[in-house]
């Protein structure tokens, strides 16, 4: 599985780059990083020994985090794209926050192997998008979830 090249968050300006999920400059962070393919965005990660739930099972709540932030780096990409942009265009893109995260595991994750989160992105109104997300472990099903990401509150910013 070849990982993700150009992602939305390697634009994130650095005031907005410190999520936990997503960010580049939290060092304690996952680094989640959502790119295209296709018609649909892509996040790939592989768990860390410290995200077991079980031996040999990753915990669900870094599935949880990995569809959150794959949702609204998606929606990032699907405005920016909407608005004239591509990754790495040097436009700055818009950023996003979850409104809503549901999350449904369809079987457990095995660990020690990259997992693939394919999002599928629908526009519900110019600053909110709903963002379908599997997650498939080699190739199977493990957890699907949906996000509803609105466009970033300026009020966010200090």
């Amino acid at each position: 599985m070849k990982e993700v090249v150009r992602a939305i968050q390697d634009d994130y300006p650095d005031d907005f780059s410190w999520c936990y999920g997503c960010g580049r400059l939290n060092k304690e962070g996952h680094h989640f990083r959502t790119g295209v393919e296709g018609d649909q965005t892509v996040t790939i990660y592989t768990p860390k020994l410290e995200h077991t739930a079980l031996p040999g099972f990753v915990y669900g709540g870094l599935i949880a985090s990995l569809i959150d932030c794959h949702g609204t780096g998606s929606a990032a990409i699907a405005l920016h794209r909407k608005n004239g942009g591509e990754i790495g265009d040097g436009q700055e893109p818009p950023r996003f926050v979850t409104a809503s995260l549901q999350v449904d595991f369809m079987k457990p994750t095995p660990h020690n192997i990259p997992l693939k989160a394919v999002g599928t992105v629908h526009e519900v109104h110019p600053k909110k998008f709903r963002v379908e997300t599997e997650v498939f472990a080699e190739g199977s099903l493990c957890a699907r979830g949906e996000v509803v990401a609105v466009v970033m509150p300026k009020t966010f910013v200090k």
